[in-house]
């Protein structure tokens, strides 16, 4: 009866990993000839006070950068690139 049960705790994780694995953060169903250019997407960033190490297109059609904010704490960012408004952010202390 242990092992069942063992068994099936370790299944149910292993779903939910690869679950939160599978879950790509999307920022846009729009055809990219209505996404803000990069170049223009970069500098509206960077007016935005933050500095760029990588800037990329992810899967799930956002815009994503890594680098800094203002008080020098690392980023990750996501943007819609079709009205470059912030999907989701993580910031490191």
């Amino acid at each position: 009866m242990q092992t069942h049960i063992t068994r099936i705790i370790t299944s149910a994780l292993l779903l939910t990993a690869s679950s939160a694995v599978l879950a790509e953060t999307h920022c846009t169903d729009a055809p990219s000839d209505e996404w803000i250019s990069q170049a223009d997407m970069e500098e509206r960033i960077r007016e935005m006070g933050y500095r760029i190490k990588e800037f990329k297109v992810t899967d799930g059609n956002c815009y994503e950068i890594y680098g800094w904010d203002e008080q020098e704490r690392r980023v990750e960012i996501y943007f819609n690139p079709v009205d470059a408004s912030i999907v989701k952010q993580e910031v490191e202390d």
